[in-house]
């Protein structure tokens, strides 16, 4: 019996403690491999163009380039890697500047490491992600939108001759 592929990781943070408890959390996991790490954007870009990862896990915040360009410049370069986002920045901005960018996920760092391999599977297998409290505010978000377009499509209609 033929196992699966793992799915392949390169992790995009700064700082080393960080990365290497990621590293070994996701190392617990049968179906997730780490294939390089990246202390700063720059090197994230050039690591996903030469390694094609599944996924890499951004930072926001990366010196030399930061993570919002770093997953510009990925998801033009190499469409098929995902780039789920993992920042202890969970401001409305930035989930919709990445999401905007092309990112398939955003986590913020007080997720639990279980979550962290739920959304890496999910965004492996072409889905979207994003922590609880995110998906909250982009549904509420996103409602007042369409609230805001039903409200004025009903004036334009009762305009109309």
């Amino acid at each position: 019996m033929k196992t699966a592929a793992p799915i392949t990781v390169v992790l995009a943070e700064d700082h080393m403690v960080v990365r290497e408890g990621l590293r070994t959390l996701l190392e617990r996991e049968g179906d997730i491999q780490v294939v390089g790490q990246a202390a700063t954007g720059r090197e994230a870009v050039t690591l996903v163009q030469q390694l094609r990862p599944t996924v890499v896990i951004m930072d926001i915040a990366m010196p030399m380039l930061n993570g919002l360009e770093a997953t510009r410049q990925i998801r033009q370069a190499v469409p098929a890697t995902r780039v789920l986002i993992l920042s202890a920045h969970g401001d409305d901005a930035y989930v919709e500047r990445v999401t905007e960018l092309g990112a398939a996920g955003y986590l913020i760092k007080q997720t639990s490491a279980h979550l962290l391999a739920e959304a890496i599977r999910k965004v492996a297998g072409g889905g979207t992600f994003f922590s609880p409290t995110i998906a909250k505010g982009l549904e509420q978000r996103h409602t007042k939108t369409l609230d805001r377009q039903g409200r004025a499509q009903d004036r334009d209609t009762t305009l109309s001759p």
